[in-house]
């Protein structure tokens, strides 16, 4: 019984009071039905209180950050009693509360309510509540219906037929391929060397030694090509969703691994996330997990990106080529970077400048750092508030023919 059943009750005693003070025939009515109305419409809402079911959808298949949705509920009673009012309340992670008045359709009562600009992430409904009243609002009860679900919004890639680091790749690419006797392999062992053998394989350190010229004994390793780390750092939080700057770098690392796969290269997505989650990424199911991962990704990375660079089983360390998307440039990220540079692995990094999410210039010491990559030869883009991703990506990098390595041009490109 609400308030305002408790208040009608009591104005129908009071009036009936009166009418049999005074004997009023004309009172009585009006009392008999303001007392009867309030516990005949707390038996009509107890009656359709057992055994509700509920279940919502969504029109799309697939939620894209931005996306407009349409939530439709739907429930029904097991009771034949007709529901009266039904109200329902869902509560949607961190999009908040929504209510909407439920209509009868046939045998159940649905709604509708809608979701504009939905964020990137997993946004968990918490079990629906429902408020069942009469229409005089002289009664009410509310029951929890454990309905839950999650609603996954995936990041806005962009389709990009080439990357600002191709030039690099293709370089180093081709200084490796005559190092080694080909992508895949690697050295299993030495062995004496046979007649007719290529010199290229000699294994100098053990010729020295044992006075007779050995070779490399090679073995197919099936290796992942490109290792794509997004970085987790804290930093990346400036800006509210989806104009943060950690959104714009799942955004660039997303659309980074869509242009590998249309490739039909072997990759390997790394999160510098809390969970440290990694997926080998090809198409097919193992997309599919990568862009479940990229959705629920958050800028809450405990370890600096460069720990990734020296883990012995770090998907850095065995990728031939390695793209960091990072909005945090420091000195020993920039260290480990150009070291695996020298190394001969194919290196790019893709800055998110998470001061301009803020509105503030961007930042000395990040330009500095992207400086010192350039002069290594690696290829940087920069990614400020604003932005399009198709052309700070897809701007193929200028070459140093002087040092046969990359070197990047970034822009900054207004929406």
């Amino acid at each position: 019984m609400t308030a305002r059943g408790r208040g009608i009750l009591a104005i129908g005693l009071a009036v009936w009071f009166v009418a049999w003070l005074f004997g009023s025939p004309v009172l009585a009515p009006a009392a008999a039905g303001l007392v009867l109305i309030v516990p005949l419409s707390v038996a009509w809402v107890r009656l359709t209180r057992p055994r509700l079911s509920a279940h919502r959808s969504w029109d799309a298949r697939r939620v894209v950050e931005g996306d407009h949705v349409r939530v439709e509920l739907n429930v029904e009673p097991a009771s034949r009693v007709p529901l009266p009012v039904v109200v329902a309340r869902e509560r949607i992670g961190r999009l908040g509360d929504r209510e909407v008045e439920l209509r009868r359709e046939g045998g159940s009562y649905r709604g509708v309510y809608d979701l504009d600009r939905v964020p990137r992430g997993h946004h968990q409904f918490e079990p629906m509540r429902l408020r069942i009243s009469d229409p005089w609002g002289l009664a009410a009860v509310s029951v929890e219906v454990a309905e839950r679900g999650v609603l996954l919004v995936q990041p806005r890639l962009v389709a990009l037929e080439r990357l600002f680091s191709d030039a690099g790749s293709a370089l180093v690419g081709a200084s490796q391929s005559a190092l080694r006797p080909g992508p895949g392999f690697d050295v299993h062992g030495v062995r004496h060397h046979e007649p007719g053998e290529s010199l290229r394989a000699v294994h100098w350190p053990s010729t020295a030694r044992t006075g007779t010229l050995m070779v490399k004994e090679f073995e197919d390793s099936p290796r992942d090509e490109i290792a794509v780390i997004l970085d987790g750092d804290e930093v990346g939080a400036v800006g509210s969703p989806p104009d943060s700057a950690f959104d714009a770098a799942v955004r660039a690392a997303g659309s980074i691994l869509l242009a590998q796969v249309r490739r039909r290269r072997r990759a390997v997505l790394a999160l510098n996330t809390r969970g440290q989650e990694r997926q080998s990424v090809a198409e097919g199911a193992e997309w599919e997990r990568a862009l479940g991962l990229l959705a629920a990704a958050m800028p809450d990375g405990r370890t600096p990106a460069a720990a990734l660079l020296t883990e012995s089983g770090g998907a850095a360390v065995h990728a031939r080529e390695l793209v960091v998307v990072t909005p945090r440039l420091d000195s020993q990220l920039v260290s480990r970077l150009i070291e695996r540079a020298f190394a001969r692995v194919a290196v790019s990094v893709v800055h998110v400048d998470a001061p301009t999410f803020a509105g503030l210039s961007p930042s000395p010491h990040a330009e500095a750092q992207a400086l010192r990559l350039r002069s290594a030869g690696v290829a940087v883009a920069v990614i400020r508030h604003g932005d399009d991703l198709r052309d700070v990506l897809g701007t193929v990098a200028a070459t140093d023919t002087k040092a046969s390595r990359p070197t990047a041009a970034a822009g900054a490109v207004g929406a």
